[in-house]
C-alpha cells in the first residue's frame, strides 16, 4: 500500500507538500520521478534511508526529464543542504549526511533553507 506524509517546515509550521510519497524501499527510491514526463508543483517524494550517510543518500538524475527541488534532511530533521538537480546528471551527494532526501517542484526551494526543521505529518494512505 503507499504511503503518504505531509511535510511541514517546523519552524513555523507552514505545510511544504500536503502529500508527499513516502518512499522507503528499494523499489520506490529506484523508481523516484523516472520515466515521468511532467511534474506538479504538489508533487514530491521522501526518500528514506536507514541512518544519515552522504553516499546512501545521494541521488541520481538517469531519466527524470525535469529539474527537482532537492532537501536533504538528518535523523533530527535539520536540513543539512539543498540543490537544483538537474535531468540526466549522474549524481548528486549531500554536503553532510542525511537520512531523508525530499524531492519535489524547484520552488520547494524557494521556501527552505540550510539550518531549517522539517516534521513529517502522520501516514496517510
Amino acid at each position: 500500500m503507499t504511503e503518504y506524509r505531509e511535510i511541514k517546515l517546523g519552524n513555523d509550521g507552514r505545510i511544504l507538500l500536503q502529500r508527499a510519497k513516502w518512499c522507503d524501499n528499494f523499489s520506490d527510491k529506484l523508481r523516484g520521478f523516472t520515466f515521468r514526463r511532467h511534474l506538479a508543483a504538489d508533487d514530491g517524494l521522501v526518500l528514506v534511508e536507514k541512518s544519515d550517510s552522504r553516499v546512501a543518500a545521494s541521488i541520481h538524475m538517469l531519466f527524470v526529464f525535469f529539474d527537482l527541488g532537492v532537501i536533504w534532511v538528518n535523523d533530527s530533521g535539520e536540513i543539512v543542504d539543498k540543490v537544483l538537480a538537474k535531468p540526466w546528471r549522474l549524481s548528486y551527494v549531500p554536503q553532510a549526511p542525511a537520512r531523508y532526501v525530499i524531492e519535489g517542484h524547484p520552488s520547494l526551494l524557494e521556501q527552505v533553507e540550510v539550518g531549517d526543521q522539517i516534521q513529517f505529518g502522520e501516514r496517510k494512505t
